[in-house]
């Protein structure tokens, strides 16, 4: 597959994997609501943020959006949207490596963009995410006037680059059905079934046994015209004339149609690449919103609360987890809020102690804007508030000795599974078993004595409560990780097990 080569992709390629681990502290007075929510927003560099997420979330996230910075050569207040072409590549390329790991098999990224960098994205795109596993471009008409004033033409659209995890495994929810697409169906014969739209009952080409003659309620005869063919058999469309299911028109003398009823037709419609104003909303309604919540420092290109539900709408169910790691003012995450799914928001800069928190503040107070009428909003929930604290190691290779026992063992389940870490109801140094291998950490006291016999050394008491902890779990081999190991090679190896020694062992990237 052909790839996107830039000054600097060398260093690019391995940003993701040299980005250390860090821990995650909780800002308590800066989250709202219920305290046990699993609805997060960070605040720091987005790259360090979704590090540290990876251990807890790979694997889950449902929904992606994202709307980096176009990289437009204006002068935003709130981001660098002034980037050289080959760094904001480098900026890009770690960040949806890191973004992909968190999708679940089911799960989609959608990607907001213009032209500048909109062609460039879908290649890398391709490069990370697969080519194959590439959905749509969607456009988004975020002006809903035209721009006289404009340089060359008016550029009235956005792009929505959209990929999947693996597209298999994914579908798409239907969309509501609107009331003009309801309004094009009529009932003009009064038909007991209700209203109903005609559609054609001829194809192009010809199509052996599709040619022949049928009879109108009159007594006129009908026939395709030569080279195209009826779409139903003759014997079918005998069977539909009976059911009064196709339309001569209303003098009975009109070329027959077929009839399609409103009460038959899905619930639902499909999705399309095609998003316009009306619909999803525009820049300035975008801005209308967030002016609600500072009414001094406004976005320049937030996105309407609309446009960010008609994402979820497609790719989301109540109590799925969305992702937004550009989260800018909060809309992705006010729109998630109000639509019952569960969410993580990570913003880098001030804004997002000024902007989100009072707007996710209004949501959870039952603000009655943007979605809120359509979805019948009433506040409730909560978020809780984060920022990044220290690396898991210190410059010497040392594991940091603000690091708890739940947090190594999330980050070291994480590095040898590739999958995320469920937090075991007790405490115990058994951490889980994954693939017949069975995983435990002797760290900070976690039998509840430091010393050499009880605590964070493989001695054979250390090892009797370990297996004592998973005496009803089969495995083929157990990884133990501590500061030393007390019991001798040959015996280790006669139990299967392999000891790993913190903090030499810990993979630090």
């Amino acid at each position: 597959m052909p790839i996107l080569n830039w000054l600097g992709r060398d260093d690019a390629l391995k940003t993701a994997t040299n980005t250390s681990y860090r821990l995650l502290e909780e800002v308590p007075e800066l989250g709202y609501g219920d305290n046990s929510t699993e609805n997060m927003i960070i605040q720091g560099d987005n790259l360090e943020a979704l590090k540290a997420l990876l251990p807890f979330y790979a694997g889950q996230i449902k929904c992606i959006y994202i709307d980096p910075p176009y990289n437009t050569g204006s002068a935003f207040e709130h981001y660098d949207d002034n980037l050289e072409h080959s760094q904001w590549l480098s900026l890009m390329y770690p960040r949806l490596e890191l973004l992909r790991e968190f999708l679940s098999e089911d799960g989609c990224i959608y990607i907001s963009i213009d032209d500048d960098e909109g062609h460039y994205l879908k290649v890398i795109c391709d490069e990370v995410f697969g080519r194959k596993n590439f959905v749509a471009n969607i456009i988004w008409q975020k002006i809903h006037s035209l721009k006289n004033d404009a340089k060359y033409l008016s550029v009235n659209h956005d792009h929505i680059i959209v990929f999947a995890k693996n597209l298999d495994c994914v579908s798409f929810n239907l969309l509501t059905r609107t009331e003009a697409m309801n309004s094009r169906y009529k009932n003009p014969d009064n038909d007991p079934r209700g209203a109903w739209q005609s559609g054609d009952l001829v194809a192009n080409e010809e199509r052996k046994n599709g040619y022949f003659e049928i009879t109108g309620p009159t007594g006129k005869v009908f026939n395709v015209p030569q080279g195209k063919h009826w779409v139903y058999t003759k014997e079918n469309l005998l069977e539909m004339i009976a059911d009064n299911r196709i339309w001569f028109g209303k003098d009975g003398n009109s070329f027959p149609r077929k009839k399609r009823f409103l009460s038959e037709v899905q619930e639902g419609r499909k999705g399309d690449t095609i998003w316009l104003s009306n619909e999803v909303g525009h820049n300035q309604e975008a801005k209308r919103e967030v002016k609600i919540f500072n009414t001094d420092d406004i976005f320049e290109t937030p996105k309407p609360e609309r446009l960010i539900e008609r994402v979820l709408r497609l790719s989301t169910n109540p109590n799925d987890l969305v992702l937004d790691s550009f989260l800018g003012s909060g809309t992705t995450a006010a729109v998630a809020h109000k639509m019952g799914r569960r969410y993580i928001g990570i913003e880098m800069g001030n804004h997002a102690i000024t902007h989100c928190v009072p707007r996710l503040k209004a949501v959870i107070d039952g603000e009655q804007g943007g979605i809120s009428k359509s979805v019948n909003w009433q506040g409730g929930g909560g978020f809780r508030f984060f920022k990044l604290g220290d690396e898991v190691f210190d410059a010497d290779g040392c594991i940091n000795k603000n690091i708890s026992f739940e947090n190594l063992s999330a980050h070291i389940w994480f590095t040898e599974t590739k999958t995320p870490f469920n937090k075991p109801a007790e405490k115990s140094a058994y951490l889980g078993t994954c693939d017949n291998v069975s995983y435990a950490l002797l760290y900070n006291g976690i039998l509840r004595d430091k010393r050499v016999d009880g605590g964070n050394v493989l001695t054979n008491k250390t090892l009797n409560v370990i297996l004592d902890d998973m005496k009803h779990i089969p495995y083929e081999k157990l990884v133990i990780y501590g500061e030393s190991s007390r019991i001798s090679s040959a015996r280790l190896k006669t139990l299967h097990i392999e000891f790993k020694q913190t903090p030499y062992d810990i993979k630090a990237r």
